[in-house]
């Protein structure tokens, strides 16, 4: 090799296989990624490819974004707070609180930045199609996170025009948090699908996050945001998703995912798991998730409920997705 010949490039091994795709006992596919597990004590327990390296939590950052909206100074509880810190199914009674959080604070859908949108739910996409609805802001299942930013921004004095500027005060805050939280600080900051900054950290930093909200002090912004989504998980997600599912039947989980893929689960006792798929693909999370919470030690029956996704050949189950690790 002469002076002038340049080495070949180090390539990056492959992430490890989280998941595969069986149909007809023939595999036909797999989905790659990153996972973390960390201990009751917050010590890393086992890892699979490279949680250090950042990604876009996305909507598994939702819990810090409504801990800065209570720092800043609103006061929300109860499904108020759930709903801030939710990607709704877009159900009647999420767009219903939406609509009550706005107007409490002078505000009205029309305020809300999220780009229109169906609701995220099949089945009340369906029905909101069939009464005749088109796309709305309002319908996006970030309106509630959305309609809180708003109404800290009435409450503050703030510019509601630019309440989704990173430079924004509330959004520096959010970022605060998302650091302090993770115990690390954001690598980048991009831009979520709802139009909202998003932070880059780990996905050790955003394990450590959710095992810091569920043991976190109590009255705490933090603790008062487990505590809420916990109380009302229908809130967070929907009456027909895993997050609702998992806090609801296994006390004192904190459970929210995000999209491409990533999932972030804290126990009570502070076992607490993170991952995500790196191809984005959202129906490898169940069996992903109920590995990771197994290898937790959780035994329940809401486990296998998540981990369960089969694969249709017509009419007929042919096989499945399931966990590879």
């Amino acid at each position: 090799m002469t002076s002038t010949d340049a080495a070949p490039a180090a390539i990056a091994p492959a992430p490890p296989v989280l998941a595969e795709v069986v149909r007809s006992g023939f595999t036909e596919g797999h989905h790659r990624g990153s996972l973390v597990l960390l201990a009751a004590d917050g010590s890393v327990e086992r890892t699979l490819g490279d949680p250090g390296a950042p990604v876009f939590p996305r909507s598994s950052n939702k819990p810090m974004q409504a801990a800065a909206i209570l720092r800043a100074g609103l006061e929300l509880s109860g499904e108020r707070l759930a709903l801030a810190a939710a990607s709704h199914s877009g159900e009647p009674f999420h767009l219903d609180l939406v609509r009550k959080m706005l107007a409490e604070h002078g505000l009205s859908p029309d305020d809300l930045q999220t780009p229109p949108d169906l609701p995220l739910d099949p089945v009340a996409a369906e029905a909101y199609l069939a009464a005749g609805n088109v796309r709305e802001r309002i319908t996006m299942n970030c309106s509630g996170k959305h309609a809180a930013m708003l109404a800290v921004c009435v409450r503050n004095g703030w510019d509601t025009a630019s309440y989704l500027d990173p430079a924004h005060p509330l959004q520096q805050l959010a970022g605060q948090v998302v650091a302090e939280a993770a115990g690390e600080p954001v690598a980048a900051v991009g831009t979520d699908g709802c139009g909202a900054p998003l932070m880059a950290i780990g996905l050790t930093g955003l394990a450590r996050a959710f095992r810091s909200f569920v043991l976190a002090e109590p009255g705490s912004a933090e603790r008062r945001v487990a505590d809420a989504m916990r109380a009302h998980p229908e809130y967070v997600a929907g009456t027909r998703r895993p997050d609702t599912w998992l806090m609801s039947e296994i006390p004192g989980t904190l459970s929210k995912m995000g999209a491409e893929a990533v999932q972030a689960v804290a126990l009570a006792d502070g076992r607490a798991l993170a991952f995500k798929i790196d191809d984005g693909a959202t129906r490898a999370l169940g069996p992903v998730l109920a590995r990771a919470l197994e290898l937790l030690g959780v035994d329940a029956p809401v486990v296998a409920r998540i981990g369960r996704a089969p694969l249709l050949g017509g009419a007929a189950e042919v096989g499945e997705i399931r966990a590879a690790f």
